[in-house]
């Protein structure tokens, strides 16, 4: 271990120096000094190969080097980032993006700066989004929640209990980033409906509140929703977190139910969405990727609905460990995950019961693990071999022990794994064997049935095939055999194709040389002769001679005396009492 670490810290050390020298990410728009761009334009960029930057980040600012804007975000590995509602109209943005690493933090790489265009005429009306026009039952102290009017300076919005009477909000003004206006006292009342409009104004004016409709909604009877949670492990910034890892939060009195929001960007949840809360607070997580900031916001529920802004709240973020795979300054790609060769399916004989499994590829640990129908995976052993209780989904998972080079007392594992299942197999049946004949030579197909994954062979021995195939073989009797490949038995059957005009030679020159001086059927390479009977004819159909398929053949006489040369006939008869006829030709 002590070796690997040294030699692994050298290889950081030429990681980091191809980093230094790695080129930032060439802007794509908007371009630098680039004017009347859009308040509500998307930043591209070109994205990077480098497999240990964890992420981008991202400062915005009204003057160079300022972050009041937005200040060192990250975007993930999303080369892109939209600008936030409320950037000024005709103003220069001064923007500086970064580079995120575990090991060398933020980066700085690329500065530039654009000027937004000026407003020209009132911005756009905008309604609720949230609560949805005709909402019910609706939380006394919802908040209430509106889209951006891009080039707007700022909102005016009227809360009242009848259309256009505005008893409990009045042009309240609300600056441009302020997208949301929360009614925490629980001051709007019990079962009325809610009329509410949002104006949108700027330095052009206000959107004409004329055409700015309300939406309404309508309030039911008075619920404490459950505040807001935190993390408790891993904590807000936490680093060097392992893969697998659990998640737990604060518990909040009066709620029921968390749900947990989890991704590598910021707004986009793709380990965990929310769509099912989690009764209790904690819960498992398997497989993140190393060297990865993830975004978690936990949102507590009861009966009454969401906990209030918690989605809205800037979200808390871990970091997992460098893991176990990275990049050299030379492009070689280390991998110090175990190499792991399990099938994906594993049989279990019929009537067997449970079923023994092993890795035969080396690791430091083992877990096998089942995986039911419902809830989580179940730990069932951490050794090479174990014994499985019958069919069904499993995954096993060989790993290795490694340091951090960074911090000699983190330790983390390096796993490859292999979901599997185990199904019941049984000895092959052998339905039927279809024979096709080609150009001298035959195609045997097998159909073979039963509860099983299956290979084929022409012989016990094999070698052994997974398809039921085997073409250009010379005409002969085959015998062929089916094995289940989990050990549960094989099935084997005798091939003999029909008899054909292969094997009887055209012609014979009885002349004492000793080359062709008899005609007799030539058996197939195997020695396998299916001739059972075979005579000889003149032309009229005069029987000359009946010849013992495995004697050296008709000599091409007659009563002791030889025949002329002449065409001759024959008749054979195969073990499966088929016939064939044909001619020969005798030379003198």
């Amino acid at each position: 271990m002590g070796v690997f670490k040294k030699i692994f810290g050298f290889l950081l050390v030429l990681w980091g120096l191809s980093l230094q020298g790695q080129e930032c990410p060439e802007v794509l728009y908007p371009q630098d000094g680039e004017s009347n761009v859009p308040v509500d334009a998307i930043i591209l960029w070109t994205d990077t190969d480098i497999d240990l930057i964890t992420s981008w980040a991202i400062s915005i600012g009204l003057t160079p080097g300022g972050e009041e804007i937005v200040n060192q975000q990250s975007t993930g590995k999303n080369p892109q980032f939209a600008l936030p509602c409320g950037i000024p109209n005709d103003t220069t943005i001064y923007v500086e993006l970064y580079i995120f690493t575990l090991t060398g933090g933020f980066i700085p790489c690329s500065s530039f700066s654009f000027t937004t265009e000026a407003a020209t005429q009132p911005p756009a009306c905008r309604s609720l989004t949230f609560p949805a026009d005709g909402a019910q039952d609706v939380f006394l102290g919802t908040n209430l929640n509106w889209e951006c009017s891009p080039s707007a300076t700022g909102y005016f919005l009227s809360v009242g209990t009848s259309p256009g009477n505005y008893d409990i909000l009045l042009n309240e003004e609300l600056g441009a980033d302020e997208l949301s206006y929360d009614f925490l006292d629980d001051n709007l009342p019990e079962n009325q409906d809610i009329y509410v409009q949002v104006v949108p104004f700027n330095e052009e004016g206000n959107a004409d509140d004329g055409s700015c409709r309300e939406s309404v909604f309508r309030t039911g009877e008075q619920i404490v929703l459950p505040e807001c949670t935190f993390m408790l492990s891993p904590q807000n910034g936490a680093q060097n977190v392992e893969l697998n890892t659990t998640l737990t939060w604060n518990s909040v009195e009066n709620a029921t139910g968390y749900r947990v929001f989890l991704g590598t960007t910021p707004n986009e949840y793709d380990i965990l969405g929310g769509e099912t809360p989690f009764q209790n607070n904690s819960t498992a997580i398997n497989f993140l990727e190393p060297n990865t900031i993830y975004f978690i916001r936990i949102v507590p529920i009861n009966e009454a609905g969401d906990a209030i802004g918690c989605l809205q709240a800037v979200p808390e973020t871990f970091s997992t460990i460098l893991g176990c795979t990275y990049t050299l300054g030379d492009g070689t790609i280390i991998d110090e995950r175990p190499t792991l060769t399990f099938p994906s399916t594993v049989g279990s004989c019929e009537g067997s019961g449970r079923v023994q499994v092993t890795v035969t590829d080396e690791a430091e640990g083992y877990r096998w693990f089942e995986i039911p129908e419902q809830g989580p995976e179940v730990l069932l052993d951490t050794s090479p071999t174990t014994t499985l209780p019958g069919e069904g989904e499993y995954r096993v998972e060989i790993y290795n022990i490694l340091e951090d080079p960074l911090d000699p007392d983190i330790t983390f594992e390096c796993a490859s794994f292999q979901i599997f299942t185990v199904t019941q197999s049984e000895p092959p049946k052998i339905d039927r064997t279809d024979v096709q004949l080609g150009a001298g030579v035959i195609s045997i197909e097998v159909f073979a049935s039963g509860l099983g994954d299956y290979e084929y062979a022409l012989g016990e021995l094999g070698p052994y095939q997974d398809s039921n195939r085997f073409t250009n073989l010379p005409i002969d009797n085959y015998r062929v055999f089916v094995r289940d490949k989990n050990g549960c038995g094989l099935a084997d059957a005798l091939v003999e194709p029909d008899l054909t005009l292969d094997g009887f030679p055209k012609f014979f020159t009885p002349n004492g040389d000793g080359i062709n001086d008899t005609w007799q059927f030539i058996p197939p390479p195997s020695g396998l002769n299916p001739i059972r009977q075979l005579h000889i004819f003149d032309r009229y159909g005069k029987l000359l001679a009946q010849i013992d398929p495995r004697s050296q053949g008709w000599n091409g006489t007659f009563n002791g005396r030889p025949l002329p040369a002449s065409d001759y006939w024959f008749r054979a008869v195969n073990d499966n009492n088929q016939v064939l006829q044909g001619h020969f030709s005798l030379k003198r």
